[in-house]
C-alpha cells in the first residue's frame, strides 16, 4: 500500500454485512479507525454524536437511499468527504453523485487498489504539510484572525496566488464585489509576508472626509491649518515597514491620486505644513469593487496610478459563482454565532440549504453572515428549515433570475424547473405533473434522474 498511516476516522454505510466487514478490514490495515452501520438513519444518528473524516456510502439502502443521505451529509457536515459505492452503476447516478459533492464513485465488487486510490484523493486534503496555512476548509490568515473560508476551485486558486505573492513586495490590486472578502485576502498577504511583525494599516477611502484626507494620509505639523493643535502622524507613517491597504481606492480624488503616485514612485512623503521628507518603506495593497478601467475611461482614476497599483491583480468571485462554498460558510457562521450567543449549533435541513445555495447573495459572504446571525437570534429550533429563512431569500425576484447569469443547458433548466414546481406544489406529484404537462410516471423518472428526492 502507498497510503501512509493515518489517524482518520471513517464511517461505512452499507446494508450488506460482507461489504461492511471487508471495507473495515482494509481501512484498519492502513490505520484508519472505522465504524459500520447498515442504514442511513443509523448513520445520521452516529454522525450527530461524533466526527468522521469520510463516509463510504452505499446508494441502494432500505430506508434512506444513498443519494438523499449524501445531500444531508454535505448540508450538515460539509467538511466530511463522501465516497459512493454501488452494485447498480449508471452514468447518470455517477454524474449526479459527483455534482452533489461526492469525492468518488466505486462500483461493487471493487478491488483494494480502487479503494486506496479513492482514499488518496481525500488524505491530501486532510493532511497538509506541517506549518502549511492551507486547511481543508480554507486559508489561514493568522492565529488570531482565523480562516478565509472556501474549498471551491476558484477559491483554492486564489489561495495559491495569495501565498505566491505574499513573500514578495509587489503591489497588489484586489477586485471584487462588496462583501467578497477583499480585506481578508489583503490581511492574509500581509500575514504570510516578511512584514508580518509590523503594522497592517487599512484605510477605507470612502469613509475619509475630503478636507482631512491629505492630513489623515500624510500627517501634519502643529499650526499647519486651523485646528492643527499638535503634530500628528499620518497613516503612511504608522504603516512604515509594514503593509498599507487602500480599500475602495476609486474614492480618492484626482489630487490625492497624484500625491499618492509620487509617494509610490519616490518612497517618501511630506507632512502637511512641513518641508522635511520622510523615507517610506511600505507594501501597498489596494482594493476596489468598481471596474478601474472604466473609471480611467470616465476620467475618475489616473491611468499611471492604475499601472503602479495593479502589479499583481487578484479578482475575488461573487458568492453566486462559488455556490459549493455556501454549506461550508453556513456551517462556519452557525458555529461562530452559536458560541457568541451561547446556543447549541443547529443543523440546516437539505431544503433550506438548497434555497440558500439558489439565492444570488448580492451582498456576498457579508450578506450570508448577517443572515445566519439574524436567523440564530430569532429562531430557537435545533433544525433550520425553509420556513425559518428570511423572506428576501425565499421570495426570490423571479425563480428564473439565472437567465441573467451564465447560460444553462436544457438539462439543467429542466432540473431547476421541476424542482421549482415540486416546491410550489409542496411535493404533490400528481399536481406537479399536471402543471408540467407530463404524466406522473414520467415525473417520477425525472425525479430519479435528477435526484430530486
Amino acid at each position: 500500500m502507498n497510503i501512509k498511516k493515518t489517524t482518520q476516522q471513517a464511517l461505512i454505510v452499507d446494508d450488506e454485512a460482507v461489504i461492511r466487514n471487508g471495507i473495515s478490514r482494509a481501512l484498519r490495515g492502513i490505520g484508519i479507525r472505522t465504524k459500520s452501520v447498515e442504514s442511513g438513519r443509523q448513520a445520521l444518528d452516529l454522525m450527530r454524536e461524533r466526527h468522521f473524516d469520510f463516509v463510504l456510502l452505499d446508494i441502494r439502502m432500505p430506508d434512506i437511499d444513498g443519494v438523499t443521505l449524501l445531500k444531508q451529509i454535505r448540508s450538515r457536515y460539509p467538511e466530511t468527504n463522501v465516497i459512493m459505492i454501488t452494485g447498480y452503476p449508471t452514468i447518470d447516478s455517477a454524474v449526479d453523485c459527483i455534482k452533489l459533492g461526492a469525492i468518488d464513485y466505486l462500483v461493487k465488487p471493487f478491488q483494494l487498489n480502487d479503494l486506496e486510490a479513492s482514499i488518496e484523493k481525500i488524505l491530501p486534503i486532510k493532511h497538509n504539510p506541517p506549518g502549511s496555512p492551507v486547511r481543508s476548509n480554507g486559508l489561514e490568515i493568522d492565529s488570531e484572525k482565523g480562516l478565509i473560508i472556501g474549498q471551491s476551485r476558484p477559491m483554492k486558486n486564489i489561495f495559491k496566488k495569495t501565498l505566491r505573492v505574499a513573500p514578495t513586495d509587489s503591489t497588489v490590486l484586489i477586485t471584487g464585489e462588496s462583501g467578497t472578502g477583499k480585506e481578508l485576502i489583503a490581511r492574509a498577504i500581509h500575514s504570510h509576508s516578511s512584514r508580518k511583525d509590523n503594522e497592517f494599516v487599512a484605510v477605507d477611502c470612502s469613509s475619509l472626509v475630503e478636507t482631512l484626507l491629505e492630513s489623515e494620509l500624510f500627517g501634519h505639523v502643529k499650526g499647519s491649518f486651523t485646528g492643527a493643535h499638535q503634530t500628528k502622524h499620518g497613516f503612511f507613517q504608522l504603516a512604515n515597514h509594514g503593509t498599507f491597504f487602500f480599500d475602495e481606492i476609486t474614492n480618492l480624488t484626482l489630487n490625492i491620486q497624484a500625491k499618492l503616485l509620487r509617494v509610490i514612485q519616490e518612497r517618501e512623503f511630506v507632512k502637511v505644513g512641513d518641508q522635511k521628507k520622510i523615507k517610506l518603506d511600505i507594501r501597498i495593497i489596494s482594493a476596489s469593487n468598481k471596474n478601474l478601467e472604466e473609471s480611467i475611461k470616465n476620467g475618475d482614476f489616473r491611468e499611471d496610478l492604475y499601472y503602479r497599483m495593479s502589479g499583481i491583480p487578484i479578482h475575488l468571485p461573487p458568492l453566486r459563482k462559488r455556490k459549493e462554498d455556501i454549506p461550508l460558510l453556513t456551517s462556519h457562521f452557525l458555529e461562530k454565532f452559536s458560541r457568541k450567543i451561547k446556543k447549541p449549533v443547529p443543523e440546516v435541513s437539505p431544503e433550506a440549504m438548497e434555497i440558500l445555495q439558489d439565492y444570488a447573495w448580492p451582498g456576498n459572504v457579508r450578506e450570508l453572515e448577517h443572515t445566519i446571525e439574524r436567523i440564530l437570534i430569532f429562531e430557537d429550533s435545533d433544525v433550520i428549515r425553509a420556513r425559518d429563512l428570511p423572506s428576501f431569500v425565499t421570495e426570490r425576484q423571479g425563480e428564473f433570475k439565472m437567465f441573467s447569469e451564465d447560460p444553462l443547458s436544457l438539462k439543467e433548466l429542466e432540473k431547476i424547473y421541476i424542482r421549482f414546481v415540486l416546491r410550489r406544489t409542496k411535493g404533490k406529484k400528481t399536481e406537479a405533473a399536471d402543471i408540467l404537462g407530463i404524466n406522473r410516471k414520467t415525473l417520477n423518472l425525472k425525479i430519479k434522474k435528477y435526484a430530486l428526492y
